[in-house]
């Protein structure tokens, strides 16, 4: 009988191409199905937050983004009375290599996640669905179709729903999948428009909603999103309507024209009740959907993948307990949740009808907005969080701290001035520059400070001997950040699991050896 595929990976957009990129860095067996014979041409997600940049940069990828990419650092915010300008990104980014919202077509993000994975010989195999999944002792059996009618049986240790809100995986587990619809239907168009001022986040606040428009450079000049005013419900998608829109909610003088490609939708606010049923797991919009307010859903999905690639991976070579899957709902479950707090709460704040929230947005709004952005360490914040720089998994039960302190002796990397420096779970800032693609290698990665003497090779063989494969030493020596002696541990997705300071290294050991046994 042939044996068991690692994984099967059900669904080929940004999702499950990032988590197929990084089960191969990791030498997993694995497939990835698709249901659509070809991937998408129209621009669904359309930016890319610092830490995705950061977090795909390991597969060689994040250069071609940024290169055909358009890294906004404006928003213009058009009020009743006049328009104010206000920098993005400028705070609160200092530790990564990528201070910016890229503003990018997912077409372009599928296709440069495609070509990498076309470079390293792994087909995409589009045109084939799941329509079946059966647990069996040790793992699933799956059954394929093709568009043919053709079918086939697969055996996997694991199958990774990949495969979007109406998720086969979600449904064939069981896992119930809760939340609302919003009323509101809403239009989406990329077009050209005249009359708008390049480079930069066009926002038009009214009584009636909110208009965007998003500099999207491909494959059209500017992204337009809109909520469908009262009465226009049934009336079709066209440059007319979405002209009728834009005349409605500014008096600037836009003229739309020559659309690539326009849609109308309705938004809804939805959660998975488990991230993991056994062998099954969810990611991407699988286990959350919710309004595009602040461009985080295919980004959240993105990191999804590369919470748990790694973790699949090292289970399946027999270097990680599988305990150490059950850590992947508990870390990014809470980071769903957040993302549909705080879209739920921007979205309510744009598009409701309510007479005090109309009044706070048209009256109060234009205003405060321009006053709190200006406050540098209440930006700086809101960046930091908007970027998903500020995700951490400090509670997570893989994260630890050594016996004597997590503090590190240093500024933490951070605007608003707050003392300490990295805890177990956060992420790695790139301070020193450069530090981030030091650590991009597959496993994890020891990074020692202090003098380098403190850190001879027969003071660490106990640690590294049998990982040689799986962890990289590092001893930062006059380039460490940190002033006292100290040591982390980063994990395969750029997170600490472990952190301490001083040169004792039996909690290390121990982490170790209950994480990454030899």
């Amino acid at each position: 009988m042939t044996a068991p595929l690692d994984v099967l990976v059900v669904g080929a957009g940004p999702t499950g191409l990032a988590l197929a990129a990084q089960l191969r860095a990791y030498g997993a067996t694995f497939r990835i199905v698709d249901r659509s014979v070809d991937r998408v041409r129209e621009s669904r997600a359309l930016a890319i937050q610092p830490r995705t940049l950061e977090a795909l940069a390991g597969f060689g990828v994040t250069d071609r983004l940024v290169e055909r990419g358009n890294p906004a650092m404006r928003l213009r915010m058009h009020l009743p009375r006049r328009v104010v300008t206000l920098p993005l990104f400028d705070i609160g980014c200092r530790d990564t290599p990528y201070p910016f919202l890229l503003f990018l077509s997912q077409a372009e993000t599928e296709k440069a996640l495609a070509d990498h994975l076309a470079a390293h010989d792994v087909p995409v195999e589009r045109g084939t669905e799941l329509v079946g999944l059966e647990r069996e002792d040790e793992g699933v059996a799956c059954r394929l179709r093709r568009r043919d009618g053709t079918e086939e049986s697969v055996r996997a240790c694991y199958v990774v729903g990949c495969d979007g809100a109406h998720s086969t995986v979600r449904a064939q587990a069981g896992i119930g999948f809760e939340g609302y619809a919003y009323p509101q239907t809403f239009v989406l168009a990329d077009l050209e428009v005249d009359g708008l001022e390049p480079d930069a986040v066009h926002t038009y606040m009214t009584g009636a909603g909110m208009l965007f428009f998003f500099p999207l450079g491909a494959p059209a000049t500017w992204r337009m999103l809109a909520m469908r005013p009262p009465g226009a419900s049934d009336i079709e998608v066209t440059v007319r309507l979405l002209q009728d829109i834009a005349d409605r909610y500014t008096a600037d003088r836009l003229l739309l024209r020559d659309p690539v490609w326009m849609t109308d939708f309705r938004l809804h606010n939805r959660g998975a009740a488990h991230y993991r049923s056994g062998p099954c797991f969810l990611a991407g919009d699988a286990a959350h959907i919710h309004s595009p307010a602040g461009a985080q859903g295919m980004n959240t999905g993105i990191q999804d993948a590369l919470n748990l690639g790694w973790k699949l991976a090292l289970v399946r070579r027999g270097s990680a307990p599988e305990e150490l899957l059950e850590t992947y709902e508990a870390e990014r479950a809470p980071v769903g949740r957040g993302v549909r707090r705080f879209t739920d709460r921007a979205f309510t704040i744009g598009t409701s009808h309510n007479p005090a929230v109309r009044t706070a947005r048209t009256h109060l709004a234009p205003h405060l907005a321009p006053l709190a952005l200006r406050a540098r360490g209440l930006r700086g914040r809101v960046f930091r969080t908007v970027s998903e720089l500020d995700i951490h998994y400090r509670r997570s039960p893989a994260s630890g701290t050594g016996p004597r302190s997590s503090r590190w002796g240093c500024p933490r990397v951070s605007e608003a001035g707050t003392g300490g420096g990295p805890k177990a779970g956060d992420r790695l800032p790139d301070l020193p520059r450069g530090l981030q693609s030091r650590t991009t290698g597959p496993g994890y990665h020891l990074l020692l400070g202090g003098p380098p003497h403190l850190w001879p090779d027969e003071r660490l063989a106990p640690i590294t001997r049998g990982r040689e494969n799986l962890l990289t030493v590092h001893r930062l020596g006059a380039q460490s950040p940190w002033p006292h002696v100290s040591h982390g541990l980063v994990r395969p997705d750029g997170y600490f699991g472990y952190v301490a300071r001083g040169a004792q290294l039996e909690g290390l050991r121990a982490h170790l050896d209950r994480w990454c046994p030899i």
